[in-house]
C-alpha cells in the first residue's frame, strides 16, 4: 500500500476520478464536473487557497487508487470562531480498514503539525463547497448541491473515534397546483407594510448584475451558521462563475427595500441530477443538450440557497420569496422541491418547510475528533 501526496495535475485528476469508480452503476450518485473537481484542489485556480492551507492524498494498492482524503486549515474560520480545528475533506474509500486508517492517520498528523487541537468534517473550503457525509437516505437521488456516500462510510468514522458535531437534514416538498389565496394576500401585505419589492431575475445579465449583492447578503445572513466564513470579492467571482452556467434565472428572486438594497434572495434550480448522470463528469454535446432541456422542462426543483437580511428575518420575507418563486414553479409545472441541507437546529427554516406536504428524506453529518480527548482515551 502506498500513500501519495497529490502535487501534480495528473495526481489531481486521479484524485478526482476515484468517486467515478467507487459509485459506478449506483443510481443515486450524481457525478460532478470532472474539470471543476480538479480545479477545486488546484492552488493556482481556487482563490480559497489564499486563506487556507490544504493538502490532498491518495492511497494505492498494487497501483490502483482505493482511497483519497484532503485536509484544510481554514484560517478565516479559525479567526472567526477562535477554535483551532482543521478540516478533513473529500474523503472517499473502499470498505477496507487498512485503507481508511492510513488516510485518516495521514490527514490527522498533518493537521496536528499545524497546531490544531482537533479535526472536523467532511467540510470544504466554504459552505458552497462539498460538505458533510450522508448518514440517512442512501436510496434517494442526490442533488448537484448535495453529497452521496455509501453506508459503510459512517461505520468507519465511528470506528475511528469520530463523534457527531452537527447534522443537516433535507426535505422533499410536494407543491399544490395553486397557491392558497391566503398566502398570496399575505405576500401583498408584507410588500406594502415594509416597502418591499420582489424582482425576478429573468436573464443571466440581470442575475450577474445582482450577483455580488446576493453573495454580500449571503455573507451577512449566513455569518452565524456553523462552518461558514465570509467570501471576499475573488471568492464571489469564483462561485459566480461556477454557479451561473447551471442556474435558470427565471426561478431566482430577490427582495429589495425602499433604498434598493437587497434584503432577501432565493435560488431554486431545476434539478440537474439526471442530466449530470448522463454527463458522467464531462460536458459533451449530449450532456449539454440534457442540461439545457432540464433547465426549461422539469418537474423537480432543488432549492440551492435562501438568504434573508437579519434585520428582516421576522418580517415575513421568506414567505414572500417562497410565494413568488412558487408562482413560477406552478407555471412551469414543477411538482416537487428538494430543499438540500438545513442545519438541524435551524428550527425556523425547518418549521417553514413543514407547512408543506413533506417528507424528510436525507440526513448528512459533520463529525469531529478532539486530539487531547483521543489521547486520554488511548492512555486509559
Amino acid at each position: 500500500m502506498e500513500i501519495i501526496e497529490v502535487t501534480t495535475q495528473a495526481l489531481r485528476k486521479e484524485f478526482a476520478l476515484l468517486p467515478f469508480r467507487l459509485y459506478r452503476g449506483n443510481p443515486y450518485w450524481v457525478p460532478p464536473v470532472l474539470k471543476s473537481e480538479i480545479n477545486n484542489i488546484n492552488p493556482a485556480v481556487n482563490p480559497f487557497f489564499r486563506f487556507c492551507d490544504a493538502k490532498f492524498w491518495i492511497v494505492q494498492k498494487k497501483g490502483i487508487t482505493v482511497g483519497r482524503i484532503g485536509a484544510i486549515i481554514h484560517y478565516a474560520y479559525i479567526e472567526k470562531t477562535q477554535e483551532k480545528y482543521g478540516r478533513f475533506t473529500r474523503a472517499e474509500f473502499t470498505d477496507d480498514r487498512e485503507v481508511v486508517d492510513a488516510l485518516f492517520e495521514t490527514a490527522e498528523n498533518w493537521i496536528k503539525s499545524k497546531g490544531m487541537s482537533g479535526v472536523m468534517g467532511p467540510l470544504g473550503f466554504s459552505n458552497l463547497d462539498t460538505q458533510a457525509m450522508l448518514v440517512e437516505g442512501f436510496d434517494q437521488l442526490a442533488s448537484v448541491a448535495s453529497v452521496y456516500h455509501l453506508p459503510y462510510y459512517k461505520d468507519h468514522m465511528e470506528r475511528l473515534g469520530y463523534r457527531k458535531k452537527t447534522d443537516w437534514i433535507e426535505f422533499r416538498l410536494s407543491l399544490t397546483a395553486e397557491i392558497p389565496e391566503k398566502a398570496v394576500r399575505l405576500a401583498e401585505i408584507i410588500e406594502q407594510r415594509y416597502g418591499l419589492s420582489v424582482i425576478r431575475m429573468k436573464s443571466k445579465r440581470i442575475m450577474k448584475k445582482f450577483g455580488r449583492e446576493i453573495f454580500q447578503l449571503l455573507n451577512k445572513s449566513f455569518y452565524e451558521l456553523f462552518s461558514f466564513a465570509p467570501l471576499d470579492e475573488k471568492m464571489i467571482e469564483h462561485v459566480l462563475n461556477n454557479y451561473l452556467p447551471v442556474i435558470n434565472p427565471e426561478y431566482v428572486h430577490i427582495v429589495t427595500n425602499n433604498d434598493q438594497k437587497v434584503v432577501g434572495f432565493i435560488v431554486p434550480v431545476p434539478s440537474l441530477s439526471k442530466s449530470m448522470q448522463i454527463a458522467k463528469g464531462r460536458l459533451c454535446p449530449r450532456a449539454m443538450w440534457s442540461i439545457l432541456r432540464s433547465r426549461k422542462k422539469n418537474d423537480t426543483v432543488d432549492l440551492f440557497l435562501t438568504g434573508i437580511d437579519p434585520d428582516y428575518q421576522a418580517k415575513g420575507v421568506a414567505s414572500l420569496l417562497i410565494t413568488k418563486a412558487q408562482e413560477v414553479m406552478i407555471k412551469n409545472k414543477i411538482r416537487t422541491v428538494e430543499t438540500t441541507g438545513i442545519l438541524e437546529d435551524n428550527f425556523k427554516a425547518i418549521q417553514h418547510w413543514k407547512n408543506y406536504e413533506h417528507v424528510q428524506n436525507k440526513r448528512k453529518r459533520c463529525f469531529v475528533k478532539d486530539f487531547e480527548q483521543q489521547k486520554t482515551e488511548e492512555t486509559n
